[in-house]
């Protein structure tokens, strides 16, 4: 799936406007994720979004804030969909599976755009980078909710709280990292395997 295409799949991405603002945002995905930040220049986005460089800087003044607001969207996609797990119906364990299924199926269904979400945080200026780090602890504390839950309900044995939250959140991101469509699962399958895995993780009784 290309970035336009998972863009145009995500309402949040989709919904950016005017057309030339999303085009470039989309080429900017393209170009982070292929070739990293730093290596990426202004004209090498705004020539994939078929505009000339000097066109990029009448929606977007720097190559940073064009990554700030893919960064912002993409942060803000995850909490909704750990935020709305946690908050969701059943047990503890049918929420820690829903969080991850749902998380992981966005991880590979959406991989080039959470591989520039989830691995250029460092890119971002002190004052973006620290927005990020709020959603992501905003993201955590979801997680960790369901764990403690689990451990009061007696469904989970979850010696570490923190730290297994730590390990349940790298386990879903690292799915962007390796992720191939063309390879023999589907993120809907993947999604799966990796909430079978995390419940056994947690000692959850069947």
């Amino acid at each position: 799936m290309s970035a336009a295409q998972e863009i145009d799949e995500d309402q949040p991405w989709g919904e950016v406007a005017p057309d030339a603002a999303r085009r470039l945002l989309v080429a900017a995905v393209e170009a982070f994720a292929e070739r990293g930040y730093h290596a990426t220049t202004t004209r090498d986005i705004a020539g994939r979004a078929g505009m000339s460089p000097a066109a990029l800087y009448i929606h977007y003044k720097t190559k940073e804030e064009l990554l700030h607001r893919i960064s912002t969207i993409g942060h803000e996609k995850a909490l909704r969909i750990l935020s709305s797990a946690a908050d969701g119906p059943g047990s503890a364990a049918d929420r820690l599976a829903q969080a991850v299924r749902s998380f992981v199926v966005w991880h590979a269904g959406h991989h080039t755009t959470a591989r520039v979400v989830q691995y250029e945080l460092d890119a971002l200026g002190e004052e973006h980078r620290a927005e990020a780090v709020q959603l992501r602890r905003q993201c955590d504390a979801a997680v960790r909710r369901i764990l403690n839950d689990g451990v009061e309900s007696g469904e989970f044995v979850v010696p570490d709280v923190p730290g297994t939250t730590l390990a349940v959140l790298s386990l879903c991101i690292d799915v962007a990292r390796w992720f191939n469509t063309a390879g023999r699962r589907t993120p809907e399958e993947v999604g799966e395997s990796y909430a079978d895995l995390v419940l056994r993780m947690v000692g959850a009784k069947k």
